[in-house]
């Protein structure tokens, strides 16, 4: 039995983890902090609470926190987490990141994307990227975990078998992102608001969303050389989910079997991807309040596309579930504890 805690439980994600680790049968949640100032009832935030359960959400103390706990999963805004990440990393515990601020290991390159100076740019090289299905092996031995963005997941599990098989043509790729509204966080905004999103869809961020560098910096990683992503996401009026599809061309010579097959040979034991036959092709109903990315591929001996659907649900595969995915890697538990 570990103890985890939550730092920032009352957004999205944070309520996403509590509901998880309280299922969770290794984990018992020795804190949940928020660092608002105004009084939040963790019964509000997560009906399904046991009666008697004894937890309350508290007002953060790093000392508190640090002393009571293995893992430690920062729930909370970009360019918000680095500091307490390096503060818990230097105490000797497990931290699961759920914030971008250690996804780009190059620092300027994080500056000019997120507005921000990066002050703990030290432990760039000491995150693991917590995408499980590239790399389990390192996260293994992480201590500092920085979980991958929703739309990133969708994407790179998209594409890592067509890349690292080297069966597509680099320069070719485009993704259309659609996302549910729960994906831009709490926080209200103008582009967020129901009477701006209700009965309607529009495109945001057209190729200059944060998860671009994310995403081609992983992409490099399966490829071997740099790919360079052209991606437009949109905003769904919905409350979670994300579907992307992807165009690509298969490179000379590569027939539609080889292409379904490297799909199938490279997700075969993962539990939490799951290929769709041929001509079948997933919704977001499907993986909704799962962990979940299910994939569907399209390609033609006729026709020198691959597309390539893939969904997930933002918050669980996209964000908590994944981060609890990691844990469970981490701490030598059963991979899908928790989450099935």
């Amino acid at each position: 039995m570990i103890q985890v805690s939550v730092v920032g439980a009352s957004g999205y994600t944070g309520v996403e983890l509590i509901k998880i680790l309280l299922k969770h049968p290794q984990v018992n949640i020795a804190s949940l902090t928020t660092r608002s100032q105004e009084p939040v009832s963790l019964e509000k935030l997560v009906p399904s609470l046991p009666k008697h359960s004894g937890l309350r959400l508290e007002t953060f103390s790093l000392r508190k926190v640090a002393s009571n706990s293995d893992v430690i999963f920062l729930a909370l805004p970009h360019t918000q987490a680095m500091d307490l990440a390096h503060d818990f990393y230097r105490a000797g515990k497990i931290v699961i990141d759920l914030s971008a601020d250690f996804r780009i290991q190059r620092h300027k390159l994080y500056e000019v994307w997120y507005g921000h100076k990066h002050t703990r740019k030290e432990l760039l090289e000491d995150a693991v990227y917590g995408l499980p299905e590239a790399y389990r092996e390192q996260i293994k031995k992480a201590q500092l975990v920085a979980n991958p963005g929703c739309y990133a997941t969708s994407l790179l599990l998209a594409l890592q078998p067509a890349l690292e098989q080297k069966l597509i043509e680099i320069d070719s790729i485009v993704a259309d992102s659609k996302s549910g509204v729960s994906g831009a966080g709490r926080k209200l905004s103008d582009a967020t608001h129901f009477c701006n999103v209700d009965e309607n869809f529009s495109a945001y961020k057209v190729n200059q969303h944060q998860h671009i560098p994310e995403v081609e910096a992983n992409l490099e990683k399966f490829a071997g050389k740099p790919v360079p992503l052209t991606f437009v996401p949109h905003l769904l009026p919905l409350e979670r989910g994300i579907l992307s599809t992807l165009y690509v061309n298969k490179k000379k010579g590569v027939t539609a079997g080889r292409v379904r097959q490297a799909y199938l040979e490279a997700f075969q034991n993962e539990p939490f991807v799951r290929v769709r036959p041929e001509g079948e092709f997933p919704a977001i109903k499907d993986v909704a309040y799962t962990n979940f990315c299910d994939l569907g591929i399209w390609t033609s001996d006729r026709s020198n596309w691959v597309i390539i659907i893939s969904v997930i649900d933002n918050l669980l595969k996209g964000a908590s579930g994944q981060a609890v995915q990691n844990m469970n890697i981490r701490c030598g538990f059963d991979e899908t504890e928790g989450l099935l």
